[in-house]
């Protein structure tokens, strides 16, 4: 009987929470469909270009399936700017190979299926030299991604932590006497996030400064332009979690929020391919702010991009900081209007 009277309890409870019935029921249907549609979708076509050969070893090319464009002219500047994923060199008989390496499963394809395409029957596979634009031989996919787990680290538990602490703060009552006194609306946030952005900051320095210094993961740019980086990063983190955590009455609901606001910002950071994806999946992506920070920390620490190219990323990151700070001091409108 007394089991009864719990299970009717639980159950009561749970119909009138329709958010966590909402969460249980729909998100992962929410997230099944994402990931369908994401691994579903075929790897984009290899592009190659070929300088100083022959109509037969472009046409062989062609046949071993690659995107092939003859050139008199190119150059690794033009490799980057049009991602192309791998430039044939033939000259006085030699053969130079130059792989963008970007995505590393990317080129080894490129050198698998151009063995395949140049061998011929019966023939010794030709000596090809290789250079790389970015990495070399040794580079594998986690370096690639590695810089991006950076980013994602910082973002989910600074989210989280925030979060959790502002809606305790408002559970307890703390919000609400303080909002009883003539303080602004914005500087109740700026306190929070100034407050709050100072763990926030001192985390970052440890997250980064222990992946780079001891789990020595590829760095090739500045560390300060990570720190920066992962700083913003940080901001639109907490200013987010600050948010949401307004929507939510307890911690159990805060973390509600993981699965519908993290997870699916996951599949854009790069961890995933985003060349094959369709056009409206990478539309998705383009408004997640992990797509910025992951495109940023990839170009910096993989590439050793400089300020200026990732420059765009970086105020796009800020330009989502400020609007989730404006977001929250509008919210605040709810409990008290100044």
């Amino acid at each position: 009987m007394r089991i009864a009277s719990l299970v009717t309890r639980i159950t009561q409870q749970m119909r009138r929470d329709r958010r966590t019935l909402a969460l249980f029921f729909l998100a992962p249907l929410l997230i099944l469909t994402l990931m369908y549609f994401i691994f579903d979708t075929e790897a984009s076509d290899l592009k190659i270009v070929v300088t100083g050969s022959n109509g037969a070893m472009v046409k062989a090319l062609k046949q071993a399936d690659f995107q092939v464009t003859a050139a008199e002219e190119f150059s690794q500047g033009k490799m980057i700017e049009n991602d192309t994923d791998g430039w044939l060199q033939v000259e006085n008989g030699k053969i130079k190979l130059t792989l963008l390496n970007d995505e590393p499963n990317r080129a080894k394809a490129v050198q698998m299926q151009m063995m395949q395409g140049l061998q011929g029957n019966g023939k010794n596979t030709p000596s090809i030299e290789k250079q790389y634009v970015y990495g070399d031989a040794k580079t594998k996919g986690f370096d690639t991604f590695s810089p991006m787990l950076v980013s994602f680290f910082v973002f989910f538990f600074v989210f989280l932590i925030a979060g959790i602490a502002l809606l305790k703060e408002r559970t307890s009552g703390t919000l609400e006497r303080l909002l009883a006194t003539p303080i602004k609306r914005y500087e109740i946030v700026a306190g929070y996030v100034i407050g709050y952005g100072i763990f926030a900051l001192v985390q970052t320095l440890i997250v980064v400064l222990y992946a780079v210094n001891v789990l020595d993961i590829v760095l090739v740019g500045s560390i300060w332009l990570v720190l920066l980086t992962n700083i913003l990063v940080a901001l639109v983190a907490l200013s987010l979690g600050t948010l949401l955590s307004s929507f939510a009455t307890s911690e159990f609901q805060m973390v509600q929020f993981i699965p519908l606001v993290i997870v699916p910002q996951v599949f854009f950071t790069g961890i995933f391919p985003l060349d094959g994806m369709a056009d409206w999946l990478q539309k998705i992506g383009k408004v997640m702010p992990l797509y910025y920070a992951s495109d940023a920390m990839n170009g910096i620490m993989y590439k050793g991009f400089t300020f200026n190219e990732v420059l765009m990323d970086l105020l796009i990151l800020l330009a989502f900081s400020v609007v989730f700070i404006t977001i929250n001091i509008i919210s605040l409108k709810k409990y008290r209007a100044l």
